[in-house]
């Protein structure tokens, strides 16, 4: 999966009439993959490879449900044909193409098409990486489009094979809840890694705070950003998918759809917790550094009260002149040393006395 931050690259030629078909994104630009299921309770399961889009059509004309899965977005006479034969609304293909889309969702009357961003947490660099997932609802068949290949989705291949839960008998709109639920379980496991993450910089910034320490904490709110960006229109878009009038959304499918509204809101008042949690190490950090300082300038503070009057008084008695009493003193060099020693003894005591030593 591809690490793209704040910004996508907007190809869009300026002045182009709506519902132009311009391929935005930089990841891989291979051959485009396409995976397709139809099923429904009683004819069981069939999988198919179709090896083009045209193969995928004929096989859609399936009495029960069918899923396509498009895995690569940058073939531009696909998905002519693809809105060509289910009527997608040209402004729909812009968008599926455009891959910099913010997570929405928009009523067509005979298809529901949804935007939402799948994310994945990259270790080896803290970053996090986004691409676009498209969703397209129709009465029968369900129609995903996918930037990169990836394996987010198998578990609900492995559900409709084996005929676990209401996946079978639900119909398109119960398949499009289970892709979304997917995508929002998938946000928690990378909160899961981030809380790590925070786990072990807390930890760092307690043992031994470090400018690059400092920079790493940094680098994680900015992360933060970033992910509340990706997630935080989400929380709309299930909104309106539960509580909206479009009539493909099925009753019995509102009510799962509300416990993904319940999901998103946590997941964005974990990432609020994660964004407190790090302003609050950049704090801690500031004020760790600060007292070190100060216990820097404590040790040198003591040390220079000590041994400025010891150095006053091997200034004077550097100075050589011819006439000083104490020069020809046999005991003068014994004397001096005593001083010396008496005077640092007497500053001891009253730093220890006043609790500063």
């Amino acid at each position: 999966m591809t690490i793209p931050r704040f910004t996508k690259k907007i190809s869009k030629i300026a002045g182009s009439s709506p519902g132009t078909l311009v391929h935005s994104g930089e990841g891989d630009l291979s051959a485009i993959r396409i995976s397709m299921m139809n099923y429904d309770a009683e004819r069981g399961v069939q999988e198919h490879a179709p090896a083009s889009i045209a193969a995928a059509i004929e096989l859609s004309e399936f009495p029960g449900s069918s899923w396509i899965h498009i895995e690569g977005v940058h073939d531009l006479d696909m998905m002519e044909q693809i809105g060509a034969h289910f009527d997608i609304h040209p402004l729909t293909l812009e968008d599926i193409v455009s891959v910099g889309q913010r997570p929405k969702v928009e009523d067509y009357e005979h298809y529901l098409y949804i935007v939402l961003k799948m994310l994945c947490f990259e270790e080896r660099e803290t970053l996090i990486g986004s691409e676009q997932l498209s969703i397209i609802i129709g009465p029968r068949t369900l129609i995903s489009f996918q930037e990169q290949k990836g394996e987010i989705f198998e578990p609900i291949r492995e559900r409709i094979r084996k005929g676990r839960g209401r996946i079978r008998k639900g119909g398109s709109d119960y398949l499009a809840y289970a892709l979304v639920d997917a995508v929002v379980d998938h946000y928690f496991l990378i909160l899961e890694k981030i809380g790590e993450k925070i786990e072990l910089l807390e930890n760092q910034l307690l043992d031994h705070p470090r400018p690059r320490t400092l920079q790493a904490i940094h680098g994680m709110k900015r992360e933060m950003i970033f992910l509340r960006k990706q997630i935080w229109p989400l929380r709309e878009v299930v909104n309106q998918l539960a509580k909206g009038e479009a009539d493909i959304i099925q009753p019995e499918t509102r009510v799962f759809l509300r416990d993904v509204y319940d999901h998103t809101v946590h997941i964005l008042d974990t990432i609020e917790s994660f964004r407190d949690i790090l302003s609050g190490m950049i704090d801690l950090y500031l004020s760790t550094i600060s007292n070190r300082i100060n216990e820097v300038m404590k040790v040198l503070t003591m040390i220079s009260t000590i041994f400025i009057p010891v150095t006053f008084i091997a200034g004077v008695y550097g100075m050589n002149f011819k006439y000083m009493p104490e020069l020809d003193w046999k005991y003068g060099y014994a004397f001096v040393w005593g001083l010396m020693a008496g005077i640092i003894s007497l500053i001891i005591i009253i730093l220890k006395k006043k609790n500063w030593l």
